[in-house]
């Protein structure tokens, strides 16, 4: 074993998993910032730090885009009362939030962020582990999520938890046969006649340097949208916690920092979620359709661009630019469309959704198959 490589891929694990931690801690204060301009009312402006607000001119400019609003919320958890009521079922309801924060970073690991070349001139992507089954890796762990809601329904021993648990394992199973079905077209195309199958989400993204997927396979990324909504709980799916009808649903009972595990676990989901998006159907970190920049800078004599570190950057810049597109997008989204009633979610999952992706991947497919004969 080359534990040096063991080291940097260690090392590489933690800077990653530090990172997707910073996205969840910021894309709490951009849901409040954005729904403050959303709704045309002031957002989080006061909160900082001495040593910062003592700072002249930046120090206010820091203070009043709220960036240490995640501080002070992450403190809160902390020095909260934990408070485990006595009709729980303890193992389990200390379990359950546990479940829900530890798939996500598991995840994130399959994830490719870019690609660049070396010096010796072949091509190094910037993932931690290049599985070849990566979004069957992804869809597997991610699912894993709706035990954490059924299990802290059940451990909760109250009735409003309870529903909001069984709530969550239906919308689970609703959705995810269409958000399946969806990037099947997919795999059905990058895998033609010839070529070795394969799950790779790497090899998703190089497919789509001339054209990406959501161009040439728009129903299945409408699906997929819809579906991962469904999937992450977000508005106007969020049945498994609607404070409307079950007070606060799954995590009624919870306190302190087990609750805000659940919140962690929902916004690294939403990351995750907005990476494979971005991956599958909107090209990746190629910034245009039909624009391969390693290519072009190859051709231009700008090399240089796509070599080494600049290489990385510009590839991982591209790529994160359209991931906090697709965050904001989910924040847009929760603060513009209503929620709708559990039999309305029921019915555009089995009576919408899953025919529109069955009939998308039969016309999908026998279209791939005219082209391979006939072209």
């Amino acid at each position: 074993m080359d534990w040096l490589d063991l080291l940097i891929r260690v090392a590489l694990g933690l800077v990653v998993i530090s990172v997707v931690m910073g996205v969840c801690m910021y894309s709490v204060l951009a849901e409040r910032k954005v729904s403050a301009w959303i709704q045309g009312r002031v957002g989080p402006n006061r909160t900082s730090l001495p040593i910062i607000a003592a700072i002249p001119v930046v120090g206010r400019f820091l203070t009043r885009l709220g960036i240490f609003q995640p501080l002070a919320d992450g403190g809160k958890f902390l020095f909260k009362e934990d408070v485990i009521p006595a009709h729980v079922n303890k193992i389990y309801f200390v379990l359950a939030p546990i479940i829900a924060f530890v798939p996500a970073l598991v995840t994130i690991s399959v994830v490719p962020f870019g690609q660049y070349f070396d010096a010796a001139g072949a091509v190094k992507t910037l993932i931690l582990a290049n599985v070849d089954v990566g979004l069957l890796f992804i869809f597997a762990f991610a699912s894993l999520g709706v035990y954490a809601l059924v299990l802290s329904g059940w451990a909760s021993n109250s009735k409003y938890p309870f529903l909001g648990g069984v709530r969550a394992s239906a919308q689970l199973v609703s959705y995810e046969l269409a958000m399946g079905l969806a990037v099947l077209p997919v795999f059905i195309w990058i895998n033609g006649p010839g070529a070795s199958g394969s799950l790779s989400l790497v090899r998703i993204v190089e497919a789509q340097h001339n054209w990406w997927f959501v161009l040439t396979q728009p129903l299945s990324a409408l699906v997929f949208v819809i579906a991962l909504f469904a999937e992450t709980n977000r508005l106007p799916f969020d049945m498994p916690e609607s404070e409307t009808d079950l007070v606060g649903g799954y995590h009624t009972e919870y306190s302190s920092f087990k609750f805000g595990f659940f919140f962690v676990g929902e916004y690294a989901n939403m990351t995750v979620g907005a990476c494979v998006i971005t991956l599958v159907f909107f090209g990746g970190w190629h910034p245009l359709p039909g624009f391969d920049w390693i290519e072009v800078a190859g051709m231009t004599g700008w090399a240089w661009l796509a070599t080494g570190i600049p290489g990385a950057l510009i590839a991982f810049a591209t790529f994160a630019a359209k991931v906090v597109f697709f965050l904001f997008f989910f924040i847009w989204v929760r603060w513009t469309v209503p929620r709708f009633r559990y039999d309305q979610v029921m019915s555009i999952g089995w009576r919408r959704l899953l025919p529109l992706a069955i009939a998308n991947l039969i016309v999908c497919a026998l279209g791939i198959a005219a082209i391979d004969r006939f072209l």
